[in-house]
């Protein structure tokens, strides 16, 4: 008797998990349709054709670099250097245009530094053994430092009009930055649910001692992800480059705060294994319009930081919740 109630009470906990799985993209709509409806009573402006094309542009690069923090946070890790690296990649770029090279060249050079970057993250916290968290901090500041160095603290300027179509031309219509987010999205999405690294990467995340137990070479696959992590932050400061028309060595300082918001808000665990790329994409969506909605609304820049945190600190709070009622 007490084993079948048993039965039924672990069948009604499972139940219930999957209905708040199913139902939490959901919600993060609702909340997202709740921010448009509010700025738009807020301000007349908000609600317009010019505005919304304006936050799909401004998203494209958060939405970008938070594919790739998705991935490292699924396996448990995270990357702290995604803003530094992006800074980098831009500046790399556009040194290299500028020097004269082919910008094809360029472009494909300032690819490699990002997916360096991520390479040597992978590599220190893989074989060194630095925790994630330590290592990519100290490279943020590391990767930040070097952009200076290189350009000497000035910006770097001097590049062809087909360098700014990446960040402010449009194509069949659609913002190229949206275009190419949407790109990675699909990429990462056949990665994550129609290949095998796909599940090796959540099943890392849910347990490192089983995958490896189970065959799963975790090394392997920790640094192919931080090296994503670096490509897709290369592709984020193409787009930078293009849109500021300038390297800024100085760029996005504190963007990695964004980025680990859209993607813990979206659902992805900070304890690895859990979490669904839709909800990233909606996390990436929330950010951008409550951003837009508040600097329309004349709302202080300081003020903007304290709600942005806030929903951080909420975020990684109905996470930690969560895994400690599994638990």
């Amino acid at each position: 008797m007490n084993a079948e109630v048993k039965e039924t009470n672990v069948t009604s906990l499972q139940a219930k998990r999957k209905f708040f799985k199913l139902n939490q993209e959901w919600i993060l709509l609702f909340v997202l349709i709740g921010l448009i409806i509010f700025f738009s009573i807020m301000s007349a402006s908000f609600f317009t054709t010019g505005n919304f094309v304006n936050i799909t542009r401004q998203i494209a690069m958060l939405g970008i670099i938070a594919a790739g923090m998705s991935i490292v946070l699924l396996i448990g890790g995270i990357d702290l250097s995604v803003a530094s690296n992006v800074a980098l990649t831009s500046v790399s770029m556009g040194l290299l245009i500028s020097a004269g090279i082919d910008p094809f060249i360029s472009i494909l050079l300032g690819i490699l530094v990002g997916t360096t970057v991520g390479l040597i993250n992978g590599i220190i916290i893989t074989w060194v053994g630095i925790p994630a968290l330590i290592t990519t901090l100290g490279m943020l500041t590391i990767v930040r430092g070097f952009t200076f160095l290189i350009t000497d603290g000035y910006p770097v300027f001097g590049f062809p009009e087909s360098i700014r179509w990446f960040g402010t031309g449009f194509l069949f219509g659609i913002p190229v930055p949206v275009v190419i987010m949407m790109i990675v999205f699909t990429l990462v999405y056949i990665l994550l649910y129609k290949t095998y690294l796909g599940r090796h990467i959540y099943a890392l995340g849910g347990n490192e001692e089983a995958a490896r137990l189970s065959g799963i070479n975790t090394k392997k696959i920790q640094l192919m992800v931080y090296m994503l992590s670096g490509f897709f932050c290369s592709i984020a400061g193409l787009i930078l480059l293009g849109r500021l028309n300038s390297g800024q060595p100085n760029a996005l300082q504190g963007f990695e705060l964004d980025v680990v918001t859209a993607v813990v808000l979206g659902g992805v665990s900070i304890f690895g294994g859990q979490g669904k790329l839709v909800g990233v994409v909606l996390g990436v969506f929330i950010m951008g319009v409550l951003s837009n909605g508040l600097v329309i609304m004349n709302v202080n820049e300081f003020i903007q930081m304290v709600i942005i945190g806030s929903v951080l600190l909420v975020a990684v709070g109905a996470d930690r919740v969560a895994n400690r009622k599994k638990n």
